[in-house]
């Protein structure tokens, strides 16, 4: 069995693309996570609807994830 931490584990500075509760999209390359998959993303890049914005570095609260792609 494939534990989620574990392809977190695997994906560290790889690209990422995140569905988030609000319906935002974000984009970026996966630095680190905690054990409650709280997020740190560099070059990141958010979008909802049409519009986009770039943020650069984040940290992202894991409760706020739907989904996780790795692009």
């Amino acid at each position: 069995m494939t534990l989620p931490l574990d392809v977190l584990e695997k994906s560290v500075d790889q690209k990422v693309s995140l569905l988030l509760k609000d319906g935002r999209h974000i984009e970026g390359k996966l630095l680190g996570f905690d054990e409650y998959m709280n997020l740190v993303l560099d070059d990141v890049e958010e979008s909802k609807e049409e519009a986009k914005k770039r943020l650069g570095r984040i940290i992202l609260r894991g409760s706020n994830v739907v989904s996780i792609s790795f692009i």
